[in-house]
């Protein structure tokens, strides 16, 4: 199927950039919040110095909202049950990935559970918006 660049809901677009970071902000804040600071160490040492990081999260968050409403729309969805099917399906290829990194030990177990907990919820959530939009 192709694309049909006229259909694509621009608003829906946009709503699912504003919650991807609302998400990305509530989960994030939530499962490395430690009032002592030890538990998070790791997560704290390896993050990049400076204010780029925010920008880049919010470019992030518009491109995948973007592109999940591609797949959604490619993918012939037609209900907001269905979109959720489509972005559970990105959040299950990301979370291969994110094991195949573990199993490497490129990644901790407990940064995995916390990256693929937050791909499996957030992009079921942009299929569903992006369905529901359709």
């Amino acid at each position: 199927m192709l694309i049909d660049w006229n259909n694509l809901n621009y608003i829906a677009i946009i709503v699912g950039g504003v919650l991807y970071m609302l998400y990305g902000t509530i989960y994030y804040s939530v499962l490395l919040s430690d009032k002592k600071g030890s538990k998070n160490k790791e997560f704290i040492e390896n993050q990049s110095e400076g204010s780029a990081k925010y920008v880049f999260s919010v470019i992030i968050a518009f491109i995948n909202s973007f592109l999940v409403a591609l797949l959604v729309q490619a993918s012939g969805a037609d209900n907001w049950l269905e979109g959720v099917g489509v972005g559970l399906i990105i959040g299950i290829l990301i979370s291969i990935v994110y094991l195949k990194n573990s199993l490497f030990g490129l990644i901790s177990k407990k940064a995995f559970l916390i990256a693929i907990g937050d791909h499996l919820i957030i992009f079921s959530l942009l299929g569903g918006l992006h369905g529901l939009f359709i």
